[in-house]
């Protein structure tokens, strides 16, 4: 923790008058970078310039806010209610590498050192002038391909080293991942407020890049479209709850229907096979008689009479006699 606050320490450069910006920034050739320049109450009025060099009273001027001399690659800007002017250089090329110098006429000084790389920049991001709307967030991607301790912090303010955190009033989440092939630190900015409006810049080791964060509020439309979410948020739970309670009701019945079927199947079953074993039990071309089959029954005795020659003529009579049994 000592070792990383002093790391944050030393990645802002401070003049002895109170102008600070950052200290190490990369540039793919070819590319385009803005650097902000804070500087202290009371300087608003005087002249602001930026020049190149290793030691500052040797430096040449390259511009200066009271005379600005046309370039297609340099331009400064000096907002006094923010107390910070911006110098932007473009389309930069190798032979550019080196220390610069923002200063404010009386002494304020504060400096850094450029890299402009052939391939890609060590620290950079897509856009350095990202918006966001009061209430909502804001995330900021810093690709990197270094090593080191990283943190996101506010010019002229305070930084956040942690993953999780507060920083002037919003919520701030650090994320560190690989993309793609690429590394990348993830800031995510959130519960804005106005007053967080300002630059900030992401550091990887000994790199940084600014970045301005403009915060506006929110216009008619984007307020009616966070009513309407949170409105839809409510009918979405009350949709739900209403789902829920129609299952429970299609639920129940359901299910005893479905042990009505099974109770009722099994029984079949069983009928069934209650009545294939009756069936085999029984003796094979056995007629099955019931007790009415013996209420008409006629039972008779036959005698017969060895007739004599002299009956031989007569035609044979045959006597029976019948008695009819009833049960």
């Amino acid at each position: 923790s000592t070792v990383l606050s002093i790391y944050v320490f030393s990645v802002v450069s401070t003049g002895i008058h109170g102008v600070s910006t950052v200290s190490h920034v990369s540039v793919k050739q070819g590319g385009s970078i803005t650097i902000p320049c804070l500087y202290h109450h009371g300087s608003e009025k005087h002249v602001k310039y930026w020049c190149s060099g290793y030691f500052f009273h040797f430096c040449s001027t390259l511009i200066r806010t009271d005379s600005q001399s046309a370039s297609n690659w340099l331009s400064i800007a000096d907002n006094v209610t923010t107390r910070v002017f911006t110098v932007t250089m473009k389309n930069l090329q190798l032979g550019v590498s080196g220390y610069f110098w923002g200063a404010v006429e009386k002494g304020d000084t504060t400096h850094l050192y450029l890299s402009v790389s052939t391939g890609t920049a060590g620290l950079y991001v897509d856009q350095q002038h990202v918006t966001g709307v009061e209430g909502q967030s804001v995330t900021v991607n810093c690709n990197y391909s270094n090593s080191g301790g990283f943190c996101w912090c506010r010019l002229g303010g305070s930084c956040m080293e942690r993953s999780v955190g507060n920083l002037d009033g919003a919520s701030v989440e650090i994320k560190r991942i690989r993309a793609n092939g690429k590394k990348v630190m993830i800031v995510t900015m959130s519960q804005l407020k106005i007053k967080n409006t300002g630059w900030y810049w992401c550091a990887v080791g000994d790199l940084q890049i600014p970045v301005h964060i403009t915060v506006s509020q929110p216009t008619t439309t984007q307020s009616n479209t966070t009513i309407t979410n949170q409105n839809n948020g409510g009918t979405d739970e009350k949709r739900q709850e209403r789902t829920q309670s129609l299952l429970v009701v299609l639920v129940i019945p359901l299910s005893l229907l479905v042990v009505l079927i099974a109770g009722t199947l099994v029984t079949l079953k069983m009928f069934r096979k209650h009545k294939d074993k009756k069936a085999k039990d029984q003796p094979p071309n056995t007629p099955v008689q019931s007790a009415d089959s013996e209420q008409n029954i006629t039972y008779s005795t036959v005698s017969h009479t060895r007739r004599t020659a002299q009956q031989a003529a007569k035609p044979d009579v045959v006597y029976s006699t019948v008695a009819a049994h009833q049960r």
